[in-house]
């Protein structure tokens, strides 16, 4: 992929090299692959190729999808269980119909405590809730998180609260972040999510940047968790 970033080799030639890796079991192979994906959807989100990449996703992703499917079986190992969320984690965001309608299935039952998730599908559930939600997803998302014990699930919430798309409230997630409910060790997480999880979140989350700069940069002086913002 990198060569083909740099327009050394066809974008084309790359995808239908990936199509070769539809039978996959290897989670380290997809993890790859979804990597390349994900850098690719960003360079074609100011393009009309953004909608072709996400069917493109849905086309690679949902065979090993089925085949994972939402329960661990037995005698399966840890690799097969952080290779399901993945898995799943990006045919939701991409819009694949069955996970997205799974996914809020069990959103649904975790929230109102019938069936907790598992941790390993709880961002994957997350992300797919958010990227398709609404204002309520949101505020359910965030009464998760002031309702959570444990500051791992804190941290879990804080990383995927960028997915939500609306521009409304993807200025509610950024004032989020500077807010007393996110650690200020924290906060570059929840803004880096939003850079992250949309044009329209990169866009906002620069303007956010710039607005509050002199704020950020007086919490975080010259240490590395500026550096890592700039970056995001």
């Amino acid at each position: 992929l990198p060569q083909a970033r740099a327009g050394i080799i066809s974008t084309v030639e790359v995808l239908k090299v990936m199509e070769a890796f539809v039978n996959e079991p290897n989670y380290t192979v997809w993890s790859d692959l979804s990597c390349n994906l994900g850098i690719l959807a960003t360079l074609l989100s100011h393009t009309d190729f953004y909608e072709d990449i996400q069917v493109f996703v849905r086309d690679i992703f949902s065979p090993i999808g089925e085949r994972l499917g939402w329960d661990p079986k037995p005698g399966e190992g840890h690799l097969d269980a952080l290779l399901r969320g993945l898995v799943l984690g990006k045919l939701g965001k991409a819009g694949h119909k069955a996970t997205l309608e799974e996914a809020r299935r069990r959103f649904k039952e975790h929230v109102e405590g019938k069936h907790i998730l598992s941790a390993d599908l709880r961002s994957p559930v997350y992300v797919t809730v958010l990227k398709h939600g609404d204002s309520s997803t949101l505020d359910t998302m965030l009464k998760l998180h002031k309702q959570a014990d444990m500051q791992e699930e804190k941290n879990r919430i804080e990383r995927v609260l960028g997915a939500i798309s609306q521009p409304e409230l993807i200025q509610k997630v950024l004032t989020f972040a500077l807010s007393e409910e996110v650690r200020p060790q924290d906060t570059v997480s929840v803004i880096g999510g939003v850079a992250g999880g949309s044009k329209q979140g990169r866009k906002a989350a620069w303007k956010f940047v710039r607005d509050n700069w002199e704020e950020l940069y007086n919490r975080y002086q010259g240490g590395f968790l500026i550096s890592r913002l700039i970056k995001v």
